[in-house]
């Protein structure tokens, strides 16, 4: 293990620094010396360099075996700086310095990946749309994303499964504290066969502020975001908007004027985003390509 996996992994495991400092710390030194100038530069006097390089010293030994009791519940850490971090995610403005995985990793950077997000209260229009598109998806070997929340998010894990397709789930805190109960057993059923994704220590209870800072990962991962129903000021709308930010695809699947869960993807609409009636708008608006990647950093 390299020195900028040993300091991302130390400070993220014990919340040393903020994520943001640490990833801004590693965007100006990818190497994290704890000797450089670099560190009081980024923190602008915030953080004494000192007294972090003596903490993350002395939390050096313990790394080993915390990794080791992460590796027996199935948990493993991937720092941005690992050739296992996801390319799309870490193309990103604030891609989490440290992503805890749990599940298959060869879906990290397997297949073309697309987010699926929509309200908590799908009407039957919806379910039905979910699981029509998913299918087709599946059907062209698409890797399906999602926040395994309730409704929509966990019905397209749930027929991408049901579609013998692949998909990931972002949760909003650590796994030992999965949210919503209602999918705790899809989520166990994930981690075993598909994967599930957390930028927090697996011990972190989810909070409020988690979620919107969730839906930048789902964007974060896709190529594009279909919206299936959601109301105007919806989350939905968040991981809309964060995707468009990120410079991805976003489909709104139109509904009834009658439907309040159709006003957000109307809105979205309205601002730019594309309708569509069927999976062939995403293959026409995503058309198989063969893409060259290099790395963003």
């Amino acid at each position: 293990m390299d020195q900028a996996a040993a300091c991302l992994m130390i400070c993220r495991i014990n919340q040393l620094l903020s994520p943001s400092l640490l990833l801004k710390w590693w965007k100006a030194d990818p190497s994290m010396s704890l000797t450089s100038p670099v560190l009081e530069t980024v923190t602008r006097g915030k953080i004494k360099a000192a007294a972090l390089k003596n903490k993350i010293e002395e939390q050096y030994p313990k790394l080993q075996r915390v990794l080791a009791a992460y590796h027996e519940q199935g948990i493993n850490p991937i720092p941005i700086s690992s050739k296992q971090y996801p390319f799309w995610l870490k193309t990103i403005y604030d891609p989490p310095a440290v992503l805890f995985a749990k599940g298959d990793l060869t879906l990290l950077s397997k297949g073309r990946k697309i987010g699926i997000v929509g309200t908590r209260n799908p009407t039957a229009y919806g379910i039905q749309i979910v699981n029509h598109l998913t299918k087709e998806l599946c059907r062209k070997n698409w890797v399906i994303v999602s926040g395994l929340a309730s409704g929509i998010d966990g019905m397209s894990h749930a027929a991408s499964i049901k579609a013998k397709g692949r998909t990931i789930g972002v949760i909003a805190g650590g796994f030992q504290h999965i949210y919503p109960r209602e999918n705790l057993q899809l989520a166990d059923h994930m981690a075993k066969h598909h994967i599930l994704l957390s930028e927090h220590p697996p011990e972190t209870k989810p909070q409020k502020w988690h979620f919107p800072m969730r839906n930048r990962i789902i964007s974060g991962l896709s190529e594009g975001v279909i919206v299936v129903q959601g109301k105007e000021k919806s989350g939905s709308l968040i991981t809309a908007y964060q995707a468009l930010e990120q410079g991805r695809e976003v489909f709104a699947v139109p509904g009834s004027l009658f439907d309040p869960y159709a006003g957000g993807p109307i809105k979205l609409i309205q601002q730019g985003a594309k309708a569509i009636w069927s999976a062939e708008d995403i293959f026409e608006e995503l058309p198989e390509r063969n893409v060259q990647y290099t790395e963003p950093f």
